[in-house]
């Protein structure tokens, strides 16, 4: 008798588009499946926004210890699991109580009939060639309660890289001095503390190709003459390695990352996570991160996404609770806000945001165009270079996720999309991004000017990094904190200049720049008494 099946919410794929089918898979293919159980007992953490408004000191967080114990897998659900891996002929490669997580390898064969799938073989021009599935995944009727998503199957390429290299015709938009900036730079006009170097803290960086030469970092970092460069540590996550030099536009981000984050709390460890480039790569990475507790990060920095119309609700689902988790935890989450505008890229007329930095439990990092000279801001407005082909700053309001309690009274506005609902926005923060104001780095021993929000990121995961330190408790979970009085934040420097497409900024909280660039000095008042008076907001040109 047949075993009773379910479809498994969330799990639909749709092909990808511009791919064409090439036939089907090889059956002898090697392939591992990441499934994602329920917690505990089905518990959940409950996460409300006022008890992430209190100040640092105030706040209860878990040690990662505790949060295994209380909201880890339920044993009962890896059991389940690990039956149905024999029953289909599966091994497990791999389980991990603290990230819900089991991880079966078996042939394309074995895995297409466990799960219900036809997985074929597909050609992208862009992409190269993939392994694919359409429709959703069937499950057996007694996992129902034990899985809540299936990743991995389908390895088509889930995210892309958001920086910008500065092209030569762009070099002569500015004057000299204001064309491009180290990071230690940027962090002088805006004020990062100056008496604290991260020492103590873990910044994690996730990585979904490319890698670092250790020989050009310490070029790098001696160059700028830093007391104490950080240590850096590669981290592989599945299939993932770092491998400088395999692709080297990925290395630009790379080392974009490390540099920029590096040298702005150049005494953080830096452990640099490498997985691969699909939804379950991308998850596992994440939570390898914020459950390590050999490297213990404090601050994730992520940039890498797209459009939230690329992914699978499921997958969607999986990595919010991750930074859920994250925020229990007291692991800050920095996240770019993409590239392309607000049409982040995607050619249907439609506007849209990147994921993961829609998620509500993301620190979303949007771009600007930076002019300055020493500790003075001379302006700054919205980075939008989309007339010359050099992008724009992220923004919008998700299609996915509902409005947040933290942004209630931000202002946030309809969608531009027919139908104007009011969710999610993004982003939340901003800083330079403008390839023309871009950030000195240097990749595979090739100096280049890189902007992008894949800068943002790290910088405000080097600023987290010095909050931490200063403050002698993470800062975790700040979302709440920065919007707890969103007509005023302190602490920002308030971009009312500029768009990136459907939507243009101004005062307060916008979708182009969020509630604006780091004032860093101030924002650290504000973490000190979080519930107490605000820093004055300056505003931008």
């Amino acid at each position: 008798m047949d075993t009773p099946k379910y479809t498994l919410a969330g799990s639909e794929r749709t092909p990808m588009p511009g791919a064409r089918e090439i036939g089907p898979a090889n059956p002898n293919e090697k392939v591992e499946v990441t499934i994602r159980l329920r917690s505990r007992a089905g518990k959940k953490p409950a996460i409300a926004s006022d008890d992430f408004r209190k100040s640092p000191s105030e706040r209860k967080t878990l040690s990662r210890e505790e949060y295994e114990k209380s909201y880890g897998a339920d044993p009962a659900s890896v059991a389940e699991v690990e039956a149905f891996a024999r029953n289909n002929g599966l091994t497990v490669a791999e389980k991990s109580p603290a990230r819900r997580t089991v991880i079966l390898s078996g042939t394309a064969a074995a895995v297409s009939k466990a799960f219900g799938v036809e997985l074929k073989q597909y050609e992208h021009p862009t992409a190269g060639k993939f392994r694919g599935r359409t429709g959703p995944i069937q499950l057996p009727e007694n996992l129902r309660d034990h899985v809540e998503a299936v990743l991995g199957l389908d390895n088509r390429p889930q995210a892309m890289p958001h920086f910008r290299k500065r092209r030569e015709a762009g070099a002569s938009k500015h004057p000299a001095g204001n064309g491009s900036f180290t990071p230690p730079q940027v962090a002088t006009l805006y004020s990062f503390p100056s008496n604290v170097d991260g020492t103590g803290e873990c910044i994690a960086i996730i990585e979904l190709g490319g890698g670092f030469k250790t020989n050009d970092l310490t070029t790098y970092f001696n160059r700028l003459k830093l007391a104490k460069p950080p240590k850096v540590t590669a981290v592989s996550v599945g299939g993932g390695r770092n491998q400088p030099g395999k692709d080297p536009n990925a290395d630009g981000e790379v080392m974009l990352d490390i540099e920029v984050s590096g040298s702005v709390a150049p005494g953080t460890n830096i452990a640099v996570y490498f997985a691969e480039n699909t939804d379950a790569g991308f998850l596992n990475a994440v939570t390898t991160a914020v459950h390590d507790t050999t490297n213990k990060p404090s601050v994730v920095s992520i940039s890498w996404g797209s459009a939230e119309s690329t992914w699978t609700s499921q997958a969607m689902t999986q990595m919010d609770e991750a930074f859920q988790a994250a925020a229990q935890i007291g692991v800050s989450i920095c996240v770019a806000a993409g590239d392309n505008g607000s049409t982040d890229g995607v050619n249907d007329g439609l506007q849209h945001v990147d994921f993961p930095c829609s998620s509500p439990f993301a620190l979303a990092c949007g771009g600007t165009l930076l002019k300055g000279s020493g500790s003075t801001i001379t302006s700054e407005t919205v980075w939008n270079e989309l007339a010359s082909g050099e992008g724009a700053t992220g923004g919008g309001i998700s299609d996915f996720f509902a409005l947040p309690t933290y942004q209630k009274n931000a202002g946030v506005p309809h969608s531009a999309n027919p139908g104007g609902h009011v969710g999610r926005g993004v982003p939340d923060v901003c800083g330079d991004a403008d390839p023309n104001s871009g950030y000195q780095t240097l990749v595979d021993g090739k100096p280049e000017v890189i902007g992008g929000t894949s800068a943002v990121a790290p910088l405000w995961a080097g600023l987290i990094a010095l909050l931490n330190q200063n403050l002698g408790k993470p800062v975790g979970y700040l979302n709440p904190v920065l919007y707890a009085e969103a007509s005023n934040p302190g602490g920002f420097h308030n971009i009312t200049s500029g768009n990136n497409g459907a939507y243009s900024a101004g005062p307060g909280w916008n979708a182009c720049c969020g509630l604006g660039s780091p004032m860093g000095i101030e924002l650290e008042g504000v973490f000190t008494s979080a519930t107490g008076p605000r820093a004055t907001m300056k505003t931008g040109t």
